[in-house]
């Protein structure tokens, strides 16, 4: 059992660890450039470190897109495509995710 805890334990502080320092990726690029008020490296960071575990990387490179295009939101979000609305509750499940985790 103490493995496990140690195992929980080292899996919190990686993650943790993505949530400072610079900002790389696409999400935590995009993130920065979005031009949100709260945008700053350590949520910008976490974000991506979020999207790393959460989205493939096709998922992230679309999901970038979003932090800029409020329009590509809208068409996703009232898209009938089943890829559109399987990678919706994807990216509702990882803005969900990070929310709980980065703020």
């Amino acid at each position: 059992m103490p493995r496990f805890g140690l195992c929980v334990a080292l899996g919190a502080l990686w993650m943790l660890g993505g949530c400072g320092g610079g900002v790389s990726g696409e999400v935590g690029q995009a993130c920065m450039s979005a031009g949100r008020n709260a945008a700053n490296p350590t949520i910008c960071s976490c974000i991506q470190g979020v999207a790393n575990q959460s989205l493939s990387a096709p998922d992230q490179r679309r999901a970038a897109r979003l932090f800029s295009d409020p329009d590509e939101v809208q068409n996703v979000r009232s898209s009938n495509g089943v890829g559109d609305e399987t990678f919706w509750e994807r990216y509702r499940a990882f803005a969900a995710r990070a929310e709980a985790i980065c703020s």
